[in-house]
Order: structure tokens, then sequence, then C-alpha cells
């Protein structure tokens, strides 16, 4: 697939989790076994509808959702299910599409990882995928206060790439992280029509 960025963009900021790696079909399945032990149970579209929150705030939301409380603490549920991930992570592939335009601007726009996902994981899925060294800027949810859909996360970006929001293109795989991009002032571009993701 060949995609131009936008007229007038000088900056690209992208998405980590189904957008440069896809990633989700191994969440959602970690989620799942993470659940499973404490009793509880989600789906799909529950997971969709948080997919570009961190870690902590998705496993209480399933402790409100699941009537968990008092049982088990965010912290354990996050903790099991990041186990099962590590255990999953390997078989993690790039998105093409979407790292075609990382190769193709290299060197030439500054670019930056604006991403939900907790540190340690963001770092091994982008060794994993062979992606780390297109990226010096990478801010996740470890580097910021507020997450998606607020701007923060590409706000801070923005800031360390020095260039103004309105020149970025910010390609995305969830609601909340266009509308964090739309947030920003930046331009949004959705790849969820770019692959076929089995989740």
């Amino acid at each position: 697939m060949k995609y131009d960025i936008k007229e007038g963009v000088r900056g690209l900021i992208f998405d980590l989790d189904g957008t440069l790696a896809d990633t989700m079909p191994y969440h959602f399945r970690a989620w799942q076994k993470a659940c499973k032990k404490y009793g509880a149970h989600i789906d799909n579209s529950f997971l969709r509808k948080h997919t570009g929150s961190p870690g902590w705030i998705i496993a209480a939301e399933i402790i409100k959702n699941c009537g968990l409380n008092g049982n088990v603490s965010a912290v354990q549920i996050m903790e099991e299910k990041l186990i099962e991930f590590y255990r999953l992570q390997h078989y993690i592939k790039p998105i093409e599409p979407v790292t075609d335009i990382v190769k193709k601007y290299y060197g030439k726009l500054p670019m930056a990882i604006g991403t939900g996902g907790h540190r340690e994981a963001v770092e091994r899925t982008l060794e994993i995928t062979d992606l780390r060294k297109y990226f010096d800027i990478i801010v996740t949810a470890n580097d910021v206060n507020s997450f998606k859909p607020s701007p923060e996360t590409f706000l801070r970006c923005a800031e360390l790439m020095n260039v103004k929001p309105e020149y970025i293109e910010v390609f995305e795989d969830s609601e909340l992280g266009i509308e964090a991009a739309l947030n920003a002032g930046m331009i949004a571009t959705d790849v969820r029509s770019w692959y076929d993701s089995n989740w």
C-alpha cells in the first residue's frame, strides 16, 4: 500500500499497539487469562472500548465491571496480564502498511511514538519488531499524568520533536487515540482499515 502523508505535515507520531505492531490479539488473550484467574470475564468489545488506555486503568475497569471490588487489586490483575503478555510477545509482527511509512520518512521528518502502553512492554515490542532503531522519542503511559483521550501524550511528543501540533500527523487505531490527536490540534489518520487483525 502506498501512502503519502498529508500536505504541510512536518512531523509524524505513531501509536504502537494495533498501529505499528499487531499486538492486540495477544493483549486480549493476556487480559482474558488474567481475568479468568480472578473469576472475571471480558470480551473484545470491552477491550476495543478501552484501547489506548494504560493497563492499570483497564484493570480498574475490569474490577468495577465484574464486581471484584475488595477481592483483587488493579495491580494484581495487571501484573498477571503482563506475565502472560510477555509469554506471547515473541509472536508479534509489525503492521507493514504503517511501518512502511516509518521507513519512507525516517531521516526526513521528525517521528515519535505516543502510546498508552507500559514502558517495559513498549520497549520489548519495539525490539521484537525491529522498530526501535527508528525512534528516539517514545512517550508512554509512564511519562504522562493524563491519558488518551487527553492530548498530553501527543503534545509531549510534539514538544520533544520541536514541531507545532498543527503540523503533525498522528497514526492511530483507537477511538481514544484519534480523539486525543484531535484534542491536540493534530491531523488524525485511522489505520484500522489498513490491515486485518484477528481479535
